[in-house]
């Protein structure tokens, strides 16, 4: 396996932009999807992928998505404005889910690799090259780049890095309401010390990964009745 190459972190952009994009563009690649996953550290619930083709034929496309970062570095209420803006704008969308029942069957990186697959099945345009964040995704019929920080340099990796985000925290949300003890709602799902006293407290839920510490230690320590 030929070793990754390293990415001096000092060289990149202020904010995502189009130069990927355009070699591609420029090549005659019309369809370009961006892809990006959200939830891959949680304890709970499922992992989620988007994906993003965005259009080349879009003079101000840089302008018209201009709030669009990495969605870590975004307020809840940006990365809702921007989906909105997202979704309006590009050619296709997509988000696919793999469950907590997945993850802990098949393991969480070939999970990711299942919902980004949902994720291009759900999109309308014949696909012809993938810029995906940091993950090469196995079995594509097409090229594809892997970016380190590829959501901090490419504006269609980072648009699928926000439809993922907010597409998932509404899961969440809505898994809040049936257990409402893990303060889901707000945590969505990550080890916070709230949520991890929960677990101390209650134990996990049928939607915990139950392969993922600490969830799985619970066990270590209060074994399941024989």
């Amino acid at each position: 396996m030929t070793p990754r190459k390293k990415f001096d972190l000092s060289q990149l952009p202020e904010q995502p932009n189009l130069v990927f994009e355009q070699v591609l563009w420029q090549q005659g690649m019309k369809f370009v999807v961006g892809i990006d996953e959200a939830g891959r550290g949680a304890l709970i619930g499922p992992v989620a992928v988007g994906a993003v083709v965005l259009p080349s034929d879009s003079s101000d496309l840089q302008d018209r998505l201009s709030g669009v970062r990495d969605s870590k570095e975004m307020s809840p209420e940006a990365r809702e404005h921007w989906a909105i803006h997202i979704k309006r704008i590009a050619i296709s969308w997509g988000v696919g889910f793999a469950s907590s029942k997945e993850i802990d069957l098949i393991g969480i990186v070939p999970a990711t690799y299942r919902a980004a697959a949902r994720a291009m099945h759900k999109l309308n345009c014949k696909l012809e090259h993938a810029l995906v964040d940091f993950l090469t995704l196995p079995d594509l019929n097409f090229s594809q780049t892997a970016l380190i920080k590829g959501d901090a340099r490419s504006l269609t990796i980072a648009s699928a890095s926000i439809i993922a985000k907010t597409e998932r925290d509404a899961l969440l949300v809505a898994l809040d309401r049936d257990f409402p003890a893990y303060h889901l709602a707000s945590n969505k799902g990550y080890a916070t010390p709230e949520h991890l006293a929960a677990i101390a407290a209650f134990g996990p839920c049928e939607e915990h990964r139950f392969t993922f510490s600490p969830v799985a230690d619970y066990y270590s320590f209060f074994p399941p009745d024989q």
